[in-house]
């Protein structure tokens, strides 16, 4: 019970944390002077509260993710924790209003597919010599 949720608010955390993330940087490049557009950007950036808070969502989103890889198969992890990049297309689109064409709609639809694949699998994951023979038998069979 503890992965799905755990995994459900690592995504969640991954797409707040890219769109504040997303949204200070570009309010700290408009805000940024010509000719020093990397300074400028980096000082507005370090001043502004969105950033900070998208780097907070994002370090939760780290410990998360962490406490995922600890107890579940990397191999279900990462692509089950993937459906964040469909959602931050969605996002992108939606409440940053980036142009979003239908290749890159078509992409996000083949991630989630692949996702739904990966879910279906059975975790291999043992933590004892037992366990890890009777995953053995089960697997050869």
């Amino acid at each position: 019970m503890r992965t799905p949720v755990v995994l459900s608010l690592s995504v969640l955390t991954q797409v707040v944390g890219n769109l504040l993330l997303s949204k200070g940087m570009k309010e700290a490049a408009a805000a940024s002077t010509v000719g020093r557009e990397l300074v400028s950007t980096a000082a507005h950036a370090i001043e502004s509260p969105t950033v900070w808070l998208g780097i907070v969502i994002l370090t939760a989103f780290f410990l998360l993710n962490s406490a995922l890889v600890s107890w579940a198969d990397l191999s279900f992890v990462l692509p089950a924790t993937s459906v964040a990049y469909v959602l931050n297309v969605a996002v992108g689109h939606f409440f940053l209003h980036e142009s979003v064409g239908p290749l890159r709609w078509a992409g996000s639809i083949i991630i989630c597919l692949g996702v739904v694949l990966v879910t279906q699998t059975k975790s291999w994951t043992v933590t004892s010599r037992d366990e890890e023979a009777t995953a053995f038998k089960e697997f050869n069979t």
